[in-house]
């Protein structure tokens, strides 16, 4: 490709810069071949011409399309050159604010200087069992692939992390081995992984300091190899490190400090255990203080202490060895402030009272005399003596410097060995991954021997990887089959021989410590004139001759020689040391044990020569030590697989998220990076599957280009489109390309959308203008429509409105004369009407008085007639009454000798009924009589009314003819009164005028009065108001309890869900442990059985039942112990709380149902004294028939009688009637009424006989029926009767009654009386009560109405505001008041409705009994023998049980349970048929009474279930069958259990079949336990069934391929499948099918089916949200299209299965918000607010992380701005924080079994003969 397409208009170059290394351009014109210019504008928009050397025409480097930047990979661009690179890097850490990138097989890691929340378990098992290239870069991502390689390759691996100081290697290291503490666990008792991660902080606070560039470096360099059993467990860990920067411990330069551990004992130093140390500040000890910066910001010295002793603990360190630790820490602090004293030049001594020099030989143990000799003294030694010679005292600070340095080496050294040896494993090791956290390149001002070790170590380190890039380039090559060539890369071997060959740097550093007078001088001239000029990576600077060059791979280094000896050299004084070895500390005595192995061992060796030179030969220097260290850490790293993490510090202040360009490229250049990509970009960088090349550009085909092999189709693209075939190669798999083809093609592939856009753009344009031309056209028409219609409408309404003004004209004028006349006419008749109305009262007066005269006198006559008729009437009656009375008293004689008589008695009975018929026929002959009476009266009536209305018409006309002949003679008269009339009138108007006026006075009094009294009543008002507001106020603050008490409901509903969830967990992690404990068992029994009886052989799936089941009771009982003796970190989340108020509401519940049960004994009493009343009242209820025969009867006259009454009163009173109504006291009248009240009491007579006559049948009835057996039932009371006729009475009572007769009529009546008085007694207290609640009605409404006047009145005087508010006020107060009422009536209700229930309970039991007892009487009747019938023998009726052995118990199980397939039981028989089984066994030990038997039953079942479920764990239908049968079982044993709350939907044989001898609510809870880890157990089975399709069927399949298009990806693609094997969303959906069908076949409850569901889609939304969060590349429009498809099918897929209510749908809300913040418009303010209240089921945190990731799949799409972001964290600050990024996959939601009875009756359960049990028998 030629560089003229290339470099085109609009391309963008890079330029170099001194400040920001690499500008972008723009190029202005296209570049030609020999032009020596290009035309360039910057992004500031500058323009420049860039020469161009046209003999060497090097173009500056092409920018990658923007598509292209922000990629994962680096090897991803397609044009790979260092500016790519960092701007790569700069966009990801600045705008994404990503701080891993990965660039090849390397993770570039910078520094964020700032904690983010991408570490926390949730991220570490998103990353876990993922392929590296599927994720966002991560360390996680690298620590995965490492393990993965380990367990798949079974080869060891090694994690390299580099850096310099302050890039974060220490951080990158903890986190990846914190990794893999969490994705493994340990396989021994004790947890290794905390003890590996509790090694950090004690080497970072023995190894770390702080310096200059970061205020955590890492001072050494550390290699820890985690080893792994064979189930890639960790075992244990071992740790090697590399040159201790001793030389920190004397000396710190201006702002560092010294290691941590020195500042946490001073900041401890108040602790009584530290008091002995004589310790205080670190200002007041040298070494401590020689930086000026004791205090790190934001850092704790005194915390940091605490978790240092705390790891030392967690370790197995004791506290004695720690205090050992502090001791001599605490004596190099106080050795460092030893004061030297100058005597002279060549002599120097130490004061004997030196108080540090006495506390360090205190804390050592050693004599202060001694040390004080040997500090300021050495000895010299030669072949025949030694000589003891004083030291000089800059001599003697540096050997008190050096024996500091050399006892914290040792500690250093002694506390590595011991964290070894806590971390050493006796389980065999299988493999190891090791991590390797050491120093990267460094260069300084001056750099001295510890620069050249770190330098050297650096290059063997880039060798090694150099290496391995070019291996792994070449390997791929040769997996692909394509022609390759080697690729030339940089080799640093040359450089490695300059420093470690023989007569290299570190050999003549060697020699020359081994020289007698050996200096740095002389070592520097040695080095000039072995190297100079003989090697072109050593140079000599020209201004100085104690120094020499070294070109690195990454940088030319200056090397100072100044100290390069002493600190090769590192010696100590020997006396100095010998003086420590003679104390009596042991930890002291422990650290020079090796140094003393080390020269017993060397003594051996050179016996045969002198011993003090082979001693000093024998001596290793630092720099042999640390060669060989080094040679070995490579072997080891040659031997695994090395992984690369490359730190970088972004910038020296410590800013975070700022990264400076000129920094990060010395590093990049440093760290091999830039090496990585120049090997890359020497092959073929870019690689694409046919599939992924196809699906990206298939636009740049045509249709016939197409075809169905892909592989062709891609070859026959690239031929057409690339010319040169040596920028690309076909490969078995991939297609490789050239450094710039992909931009290249992309270049062509947006051109051609762009084409195609405009292409688009155009024909909508026309079509759009088309449409808008037609219309305006149409628009146009119409408006000249509506134009002309409006000016011939305004033309005929201007000829309408002329004409009807002439109209209206006309018809004023005549309207204003028709007026005038009828003014003029009503006046005339007014005068008229005035004056006859004057004279009609006159002659009306005049007639009134006549007719009132006449009224009078008769009234008067009447009265006297009336008198003398009633003295006459009386006589009359009291003559007849004596002669009656005589006549009566004559028969009344003859009927007392004929009762005498026996045929009297017998005839009495039989004349009752003839008097009977003789009254009813007087009665209706009577009613006959009243009849004819009535018509009689009525023609009477008739007759006067006509003769009436003749007479009234002959008056009327009278007086017509009477007033008009004195109208015609009084008209002048009239006339004249009239006058009169007007003139009293006007005097009557004079007198108004004045007394209005009067009146005009007072109503102005009045008013004022009236003003004065409303101000009264508006400052009452106020007050009122007042008070109202402070009501008001009142209720706001119950209403805000009234909240708050809500908030707390909800609060404990929360935390019950938590604490049910923590049961739960808790739960699963004991049988967890329950398990684990048996397996050891087993094992050690299989173990011990297997050693003594090594021929024989048991089955191992049924060997130990027997013994298993004999040991359940006793496993069961001790489940409490183990809740209660659970770890002491679980106290965190205050489970005895949690407990005390779970036993508090269970206290509760139980006195509640207490409380309701003592309810129901009382009501229950009450019901059988009801019972007893019953019984004791039956004697009355004959007589209550005969009062209610006797009540009908009188009713129904009494009816009768009020009809004829208010008829005859109708008649009678009757005004409008045509006949007058007689005169009171007229002849008629008075006949009339005498008729009506006689035989009225002739009535009530005849009905008190008839009355008496039947109640007296009545009990001679129930005299018959006393011995029968309706007797009994009705027991009269008939000692009464012969008590009456017994007792003693008075002579005229016997006379009157001697057959008993009377007193029984007398009897009946009172009886009739008292029952009639206790009705109208009821009927006058329910007319009371109506009356008063009437009355409080209306009191309540008359008060409610006064308020309402008032508060209108108030509110009249109020402004508006005010009368809402009030209103509002008025409104609450009148609402709560309902509520109230409301409540209160509700609660009534409520007890009436269970008052009733519990009636019809009683009134069902009494009808059953009475049924029953009915069946038995209709039995009991014998029958009279009939001839023989042959009889069938009925059917045996079973009792719901199965009779069983309790030595079947084992086989029943093993049958039932161990052996049994649930796709057989599913499919051919019941649901639930084990749990029936096992229950129909319990019932028979529950009859039998054998609660031996009953609990090795149950304790059995528990055992057996859960042995299923731990070896079928991962079998979902197996699972899923045994959850449905425990929950079945345990519902089955509260539903027979016999408690109320559980046995009400039973039918009565279920009732019945209840447990009758044990309780087993202990049961239900181990069951519920059972079913809770079956539940959870289902859920993880579940779960990693769908696991891996998650991911792949939501985020990762396309409907349809290539439609939204795919980015490239470099180096680690992530594992992509073709379209024939890709998992789609059916498959999911399919997979969830097969789970529902599973449940529900095996008879699964819904509700347990609904929550179930419910998980599934919670993991569903956890794993594909996760996933989201953690990759850049599904971040774009089109993946939330079809996130949102997919859960579109979810969600169909619930309505199929009528699930939609079970909660699942929301379970998906965080995921569809996800989505629809992908597809939503990001650019404006009002954006963000959208956003931020659509995510309302997001964090925070997510909600920038989805932001931050977005990315453009295609050019047309746009980025996110930061600023736009700023606005949303901006508004989601008000929001609650949450930190959490992801969600817990792993949480599982809390279970409810809700009780589900069985409609299924026991004992119509059939056992199969294919389950084997045919021992059970049926009961």
């Amino acid at each position: 490709m030629a560089a003229s397409e290339l470099y085109s208009k609009n391309a963008h170059v890079w330029l170099p810069d001194a400040s920001e290394v690499w500008k972008s351009a723009e190029l202005l014109r296209d570049y030609n071949p020999g032009d020596s210019t290009l035309s360039l504008q910057l992004e500031d928009g500058t323009v420049l011409e860039h020469r161009i050397d046209p003999k060497t025409p090097n173009l500056p480097p092409l920018r990658n399309p923007n598509i292209l930047v922000g990629e994962n990979d680096l090897t991803a661009l397609s044009y790979l050159h260092e500016p790519a690179v960092l701007h790569n890097l700069k966009v990801r850490f600045i705008d994404s604010k990503l701080i891993y990138t990965y660039c090849g097989i390397v993770l570039v890691a910078i520094n964020p200087y700032e904690s983010l929340p991408i570490y926390e378990a949730d991220i570490i098992n998103a990353y876990s069992g993922q392929n590296m290239g599927d994720m966002d870069p991560h360390i996680f991502a690298v620590a995965e692939e490492a393990y993965k390689q380990m367990a798949r390759d079974q080869r060891n691996q090694s994690i390299i992390v580099s850096g310099e100081s302050g890039a974060g290697k220490t951080v990158s290291a903890k986190y990846a081995m914190r990794y893999f503490a969490t994705v493994s666990s340990s396989s021994g008792e004790t947890n290794v992984e905390e003890k590996v991660l509790a090694s950090s902080p004690i080497m970072e606070a023995f190894g770390n300091a702080k310096t200059t560039r970061n205020d955590n470096s890492s001072r050494f360099g550390k290699y820890i190899e985690i080893g792994f059993d064979k189930d890639l467990c960790i075992i244990g860990a071992n740790m090697r490190t590399y040159l201790l920067e001793k030389s920190r411990v004397v000396f710190q330069a201006c702002g560092e400090r010294n290691y941590h551990i020195f500042y946490q004992l001073c900041a401890s130093s108040h602790l009584p255990e530290f008091k002995a140390f004589k310790l205080g500040c670190a200002e007041d000890f040298c070494c401590t203080n020689q930086g000026q910066s004791p205090v790190i910001d934001g850092v704790d010295d005194a915390r940091e202490m605490c978790s240092t002793r705390r790891a030392f603990s967690l370790l197995g360190i004791d506290e004695n060895d720690q205090l050992d630790i502090y001791q001599i820490l605490s004596a190099i602090l106080h050795l460092s402030n030893v004061d030297v004293k100058e005597q002279s030049a060549d002599r120097c001594s130490i004061l004997p009272d030196n108080a540090h020099l006495m506390v360090f030989c205190e804390l050592m143990g050693v004599p202060c005399d001694e040390m004080a000799h040997w500090l300021c003294h050495k000895k010299l030694q030669t072949t025949t003596e030694t000589f003891v010679k004083p030291v000089s005292k800059v001599n003697a600070v540096h050997g008190r410097d050096a024996l500091a340095k050399h006892i914290y080496a040792r500690l250093f050294t002694w506390i590595v060995s011991s964290i070894n040896a806590a971390l050493t494993s006796t389980v065999k090791q299988r493999s190891f991954i090791g991590v390797l956290d050491i120093y990267g390149f460094e260069t300084f001002d001056v750099n001295s021997f510890e620069q050249f070790c770190i330098n050297y170590a650096n290059e063997k380190l880039q060798q090694q990887f150099n290496l391995h890039v070019f291996k792994l380039e070449q390997e791929e090559y040769m997996k692909e089959e394509i022609p390759w060539t080697l690729i030339d890369f940089h080799d640093n071997q040359p450089c490695i021989n300059l420093i470690e060959a023989k007569l290299g740097v570190l050999d003549l550093l060697d020699e020359e410590c081994k020289m007698p007078k050996g200096s740095d001088d002389t070592w520097a001239q040695k080095l000039y004139n072995t190297h100079l000029k003989q090697s072109a990576y050593f140079d000599k600077p020209r201004l100085s001759n104690k120094a020499f060059i070294i070109h690195h791979f990454a940088d030319k280094v200056e090397y100072h020689c100044v100290g390069f000896l002493e600190k090769n050299k590192d010696t100590v004084n020997e006396e100095q040391i010998n003086v420590l070895k003679k104390s009596k500390f042991d930890l002291l005595l422990k650290l020079f044990e090796d140094e003393e192995k080390n020269k017993a061992s060397t003594n051996k060796l050179s016996s045969s020569g002198r011993a003090g030179k082979a001693q000093r030969d024998t001596k290793k220097t630092v720099g042999l030590q640390f060669r060989q260290s080094l040679h070995l850490l490579m072997d080891t790293l040659n031997a695994t697989t090395p992984h690369y993490v490359r730190c970088i510090k972004p910038n020296d202040i410590k800013a975070p998220f700022t990264l400076d360009p000129l920094r990060a490229v010395q590093q990049l250049r440093a760290c091999g990076v830039l090496e990585t990509i120049r090997i890359s970009a020497a092959g073929f960088p870019s690689r694409w599957t046919y599939q992924e090349f196809f699906g990206r550009y298939r636009i740049l085909m045509k249709q016939k280009e197409v075809l169905p092999d892909r592989k062709q189709s891609c070859k026959n693209l690239l031929e057409k489109l690339i010319q040169d075939q040596q920028k690309y190669q076909f490969g078995k798999n991939k297609i490789f390309f050239r450094a710039g083809q992909v931009a290249y093609l992309e270049k062509l592939r947006s051109d051609k959308l762009r084409s195609a856009c405009v292409g688009i753009q155009k024909t909508i344009r026309c079509w759009v203008a088309r449409r808008k031309y037609l219309r305006m056209r149409e628009s146009t028409i119409i408006i000249q429509k509506h134009v002309r219609a409006h000016q011939a409408r305004s033309y005929v309404q201007f000829l309408r409105k002329t004409k009807a003004a002439i109209v209206i004209q006309s018809n004023v004028r005549m309207w204003s004369k028709k007026r005038r006349f009828l003014q003029q006419r009503s006046a005339a008749v007014t005068i008229q009407r005035v004056w006859r109305g004057r004279v009609a009262r006159k002659q009306y007066f005049k007639l009134l008085f006549e007719s009132k005269a006449l009224v009078i006198q008769k009234t008067v006559r009447g009265w006297l007639a009336k008198q003398r008729f009633r003295r006459a009437m009386e006589a009359v009656v009291l003559l007849q009454s004596c002669v009656r009375r005589m006549r009566a008293k004559k028969e009344l004689k003859k009927l007392r000798v004929e009762a005498r008589s026996v045929e009297h008695f017998k005839k009495l009975n039989v004349g009752m009924e003839n008097k009977i018929m003789q009254l009813q026929h007087k009665i209706n002959e009577q009613h006959k009589e009243n009849r004819e009476l009535t018509e009689k009266l009525s023609v009477l009536e008739k007759t006067n009314s006509t003769e009436r209305e003749k007479q009234s018409r002959e008056i009327e006309n009278l007086r017509k003819s009477e007033q008009e002949a004195r109208g015609k003679a009084e008209t002048v008269p009239s006339l004249l009164e009239q006058l009169s009339f007007l003139q009293e009138e006007l005097e009557n108007t004079r007198r108004e005028k004045e007394e209005l006026e009067v009146h005009t006075k007072t109503f102005k009094e009045e008013t004022r009065q009236t003003i004065h009294e409303l101000n009264m009543k508006n400052s009452l008002l106020n007050s009122n108001i007042e008070e109202l507001n402070q009501e008001f106020s009142i209720q706001a603050q119950q209403l805000t309890e009234i909240k708050k008490t809500l908030e707390n409901s909800k609060q404990l509903e929360k935390d019950l869900t938590e604490e049910r969830c923590r049961y739960q967990s808790l739960l699963s992690e004991h049988l967890q442990l329950e398990e684990q404990h048996k397996d050891l068992k087993e094992e050690m029994s299989v173990s011990v059985i297997s050693s003594k009886f090594s021929h024989q052989r048991t089955d191992s799936n049924y060997s130990s039942n027997s013994s298993e089941f004999s040991q359940i009771l006793s496993s069961t009982e001790d489940e409490e112990g183990f809740t209660q003796a659970e770890d002491p970190s679980e106290k965190k989340v205050d489970l005895p709380i949690l407990l005390k108020l779970q036993r508090r509401v269970k206290e509760l519940e139980e006195e509640n149902r207490s409380l309701w049960h003592q309810l129901d004994k009382k009501e229950e009493a009450q019901q059988e004294k009801a019972k007893e009343v019953e019984k004791q009242t039956t004697v009355g209820r004959t007589e209550l028939d005969v009062e209610k025969i006797k009540r009908q009867e009188l009713e129904s006259e009494n009816k009768r009688l009020k009809q004829d009454l208010s008829e005859l009163r109708k008649s009678l009173t009757n005004e409008n009637s045509d006949l007058a109504p007689p005169a009171a006291g007229s002849l008629p009248y008075n006949i009339l009424l005498d008729q009506l009240s006689s035989s009225n009491e002739e009535l009530e007579m005849r009905k008190e006989e008839v009355l008496l006559l039947r109640s007296h049948m009545v009990r001679q009835e129930a005299l018959k029926h006393r011995d029968s057996v309706l007797g009994e039932s009705v027991k009269l009371d008939l000692s009464e009767i012969h008590s009456f006729q017994d007792s003693d009475r008075s002579t005229n009572i016997h006379t009157l009654n001697e057959d008993g007769e009377l007193w029984l009529a007398y009897e009946g009546l009172k009886e009739t009386n008292r029952l009639l008085e206790a009705q109208m007694q009821e009927q006058e207290c329910l007319h009371s009560k109506k009356y008063s609640k009437l009355v409080e009605e209306m009191n309540k409404l008359k008060a409610e109405k006064e308020q309402q006047q008032k508060l209108l009145a108030q509110s009249l005087l109020l402004p508006e505001d005010a009368r809402v508010e009030a209103s509002l006020k008025h409104e609450i107060t009148r609402l709560t008041a309902e509520n109230l009422e409301r409540m209160e009536e509700q609660e009534k209700q409520d007890k009436t409705i269970r008052k009733l229930k519990k009636q019809l309970k009683l009134y069902m039991k009494k009808v059953e009994d009475l049924e029953v007892a009915h069946q038995m009487n209709t039995s009991s009747v014998t029958s009279t023998p009939v001839t023989q019938v042959h009889i069938t023998r009925k059917e045996k009726e079973f009792q719901g049980m199965l009779e069983f052995k309790e030595a079947d118990a084992g086989r029943l199980l093993k049958n039932l349970v161990l052996d049994l397939k649930p796709r057989g039981v599913a499919v051919s028989f019941t649901p639930g048929l084990p749990a029936f089984i096992i229950f129909m066994c319990v019932r028979y030990a529950d009859n039998v009474n054998d609660d031996r038997r009953l609990s090795t039953l149950l304790n059995s079942t528990i055992s057996s279930i859960k042995g299923v479920i731990k070896r079928k764990g991962n079998d979902f239908e197996v699972v899923c069958f045994w959850l449905a049968n425990a929950c079945r079982l345990m519902h089955c044993l509260k539903q027979y259990s016999g408690e109320e709350a559980f046995t009400v939907h039973n039918t009565a044989k279920q009732n019945k079949q209840c447990l009758a001898n044990f309780e087993l609510c202990e049961y239900h809870q181990l069951f519920g336990d059972l079913a809770i880890q079956i539940y959870r157990q289902l859920i993880k089975s579940m779960e990693n069934i769908l696991l891996p399709l998650i991911v792949s069927c939501m985020l990762e399949h396309e409907n349809v391929q290539g439609v939204l298009g795919s980015k490239p990806t470099g180096l680690r693609k992530r594992s992509s499948s073709f379209p024939e094997d890709a998992v789609t969303v059916e498959v999911l959906l399919q997979r969830l099918s097969f789970f529902h069908t599973t449940m529900s076949q095996h008879g699964m409850d819904s509700d347990v089916i609904k929550q179930v569901v419910r998980q599934q889609f919670y993991i569903i939304c956890a794993v594909t949200l996760n996933n989201l969060l953690l990759r850049k590349d599904m971040c774009s429009w089109g993946k939330g299209l079809q996130i949102r498809y997919n859960i579109w099918q979810l969600e169909e897929w619930l309505a199929e299965r009528e699930l939609t209510d079970c909660g699942a749908k929301e379970t998906l809300e965080p995921l569809v918000q996800a989505a629809q913040l992908l597809q939503i418009k990001k650019s404006t303010e009002a954006d963000a607010q959208a956003i931020c209240s659509m995510c309302s089921s997001l964090t925070s945190a997510q909600i920038v992380k989805i932001l931050t990731l977005y990315t453009p799949v295609i050019e047309f799409e746009e980025r996110v701005s930061n600023s736009f972001i700023t606005t949303i964290k901006n508004i989601l600050k008000v929001r609650d924080k949450s930190s959490s990024l992801m969600m817990d996959a792993k949480k599982i939601f809390s279970v409810t079994f809700p009780f589900s009875p069985s409609p299924v009756p026991l004992e119509s359960i059939q056992i199969p003969t294919s389950l084997n049990l045919g021992f059970l028998i049926r009961v």
